[in-house]
């Protein structure tokens, strides 16, 4: 890894393969202006119930015979590689300065999906997926396994501070000496320190198997799963995890009954399985002209679930 390259991947900026849009539309840069006035960071949602029905048969036939453990979630979060793939403006992150009225989105070549994992102690935390659009559906789910495993014999607060230095020294040589003096006296001195300054120079856990600073660091885009905790209902609203610019988060599947026309024209009962999928998004990127075709797209996988098995 070079010079530059190591500075501009640590503090987040554009790395060889990334695409940067500016923010130059008369229009764009007004409802960027407007919107960062209002709040932080100005996010919309959409809830759709995703009907699941011949996914999660699909799903019980394909786990029995693939020869490894699979997971729905797995599944799930496969499905959203593939949308993103089709909307890759969603898989990005924003710097928008609203007094100066301009900003740019980066679109992110890799996609390193944030997951939030429940902890031991009861805590969830996020960790990253990295270069997700690069696994085939077994790899994917080797990955999550592997990262859960991980998670126990890491030491996140070493694991932090090494991230903490690794973007000190880069803010450093970029000539961003007082961010830099800022950042790690923040994370070395008062209540909310993370340990102590001798911390920060080790460079890594010793942990052969713990996780790397990459793993903790900003994703590219967030997939929450509400579900696993047993939550019913819908949610409405979850915040973004700056600077990224999406976020999904499903529900749990439940059991709901609708009413058909059957083959002989009379009304009859039914009963399929749906799975509330909440989409949350940075308004200033646009309306939803980019999640419309991440949406039809998960809707076409679900009504050909036969497509795990190209996976």
């Amino acid at each position: 890894m070079g010079f530059k390259t190591f500075i501009d991947k640590t503090l987040l900026r554009p790395v060889e393969g990334d695409r940067v849009e500016y923010f130059g539309e008369v229009k764009r840069k007004c409802n960027g202006y407007v919107l960062s006035s209002s709040t932080t960071q100005p996010a919309a949602s959409y809830t759709l119930d995703l009907d699941v029905t011949k996914m999660w048969e699909e799903y019980k036939a394909f786990k029995s015979e693939c020869g490894y453990a699979l997971s729905f979630n797995t599944i799930v979060i496969k499905a959203m590689v593939e949308g993103l793939k089709i909307a890759p403006r969603l898989n990005a992150h924003i710097d928008f300065k609203p007094y100066s009225v301009s900003g740019r989105l980066i679109i992110k070549e890799h996609m390193n999906i944030a997951m939030p994992v429940l902890l031991d102690n009861g805590e969830t935390f996020p960790v990253n997926i990295l270069s997700a659009e690069e696994k085939n559906l077994k790899e994917l789910q080797e990955e999550i396994t592997d990262i859960v495993t991980r998670m126990k014999t890491t030491d996140i607060n070493r694991t932090y501070t090494d991230l903490t230095l690794r973007r000190g020294i880069a803010m450093m040589l970029s000539s961003q000496m007082p961010r830099a003096v800022a950042m790690t006296s923040k994370g070395a001195f008062g209540k909310s320190k993370m340990g102590k300054i001798s911390d920060l120079f080790h460079r890594a856990p010793k942990e052969e198997n713990a996780l790397s600073p990459e793993h903790v660091g900003e994703g590219t885009v967030c997939f929450s799963n509400y579900g696993s905790l047993r939550l019913d209902g819908h949610s409405c609203h979850a915040p973004l995890l700056y600077p990224q610019v999406f976020m999904m988060g499903v529900g749990t599947i439940r059991d709901e009954d609708f009413v058909f026309r059957n083959s002989k024209g009379e009304i009859d009962l039914g009963t399929k399985k749906v799975m509330p999928v909440t989409l949350t998004f940075d308004h200033r990127i646009g309306a939803l002209n980019d999640v419309v075709p991440f949406m039809k797209k998960l809707e076409e996988i679900f009504k050909n679930p036969e497509v795990i098995k190209t996976w």
